[in-house]
């Protein structure tokens, strides 16, 4: 008997710890998308509705990259000049930091891409062929240097099943992946020019991007790039992810 109660507290604590990790029902899947221009909310865009989030900024603010992390259920905003992040909490409508990283500068687009297990932001260095990483706090990790990237790299999003990083080039059309070395693993070219921005759904394995010929609309894109259909959601920068019911800070 005491070893049959042991056992049982054993498992319970095991639920409890994954319930605490975030393992966790994902629900479903949801766009994110901010404009440039007067629309300076974040657009959230599932189940059947469409609400708005305040991106709390400011008419010379400048966004550059956008980012969103399910885990903690925040939004990352790279704004001008490319070294600033804030960080808006999506369910409680508010800024919860906001951080400067060394060695960030620039006023290009240059997205960035977050990356749910250990909250590690891979920001894209305009100008170069490197990805700095960083803990979600902005503490600088590491430099990556990805092999035979596109040149000039203005969109970034992560394959969170092969943890695999999508670099979209310059041109709109050319996406390139690389492994957590650098090493490029494989191309594509989308049938229609995006940018500046990317995003990639693991589960269905579709990429989104705005579309550079449609203002504010967003395609989705197969993994041989096809474009399959238009997003409901609109806007020049996009990410996507699934709707937890646990959030980890």
């Amino acid at each position: 008997m005491t070893t049959r109660k042991n056992l049982c507290g054993l498992a319970g604590l095991s639920v409890a710890l994954a319930f605490l990790s975030g393992c966790a029902t994902p629900g479903p899947l949801h766009v994110y998308s901010l404009g440039t221009g007067g629309e300076r909310s974040v657009h959230d865009t599932g189940a059947g509705r469409t609400a708005e989030v305040p991106s709390f900024l400011a008419d010379d603010d400048q966004v550059i990259g956008f980012a969103y992390d399910p885990f903690t259920d925040h939004f990352f905003l790279r704004l001008a000049p490319g070294n600033k992040i804030r960080v808006v909490d999506r369910p409680a409508r508010a800024i919860k930091r906001e951080f400067t990283i060394d060695g960030a500068t620039t006023r290009a687009l240059a997205d960035l891409a977050a990356r749910p297990r250990d909250g590690h932001l891979f920001f894209l260095e305009p100008g170069t062929s490197n990805v700095l990483v960083t803990s979600r706090l902005g503490k600088t990790l590491r430099t990556l240097a990805l092999a035979d990237a596109p040149r000039a790299p203005i969109g970034l999003a992560l394959d969170t099943a092969s943890d695999r990083l999508l670099v979209l080039g310059g041109d709109g059309r050319q996406i390139t992946h690389h492994d957590q070395s650098g090493a490029r693993t494989g191309t594509l070219t989308l049938e229609q020019a995006a940018g500046p921005s990317l995003a990639f759904d693991a589960e269905q394995r579709e990429i989104y991007a705005p579309l550079r010929d449609r203002a504010g609309e967003i395609g989705v894109f197969d993994e041989t790039g096809k474009l399959l259909r238009t997003s409901p959601a609109r806007g020049a920068f996009v990410d996507v992810g699934v709707r937890s019911f646990v959030r980890v800070f």
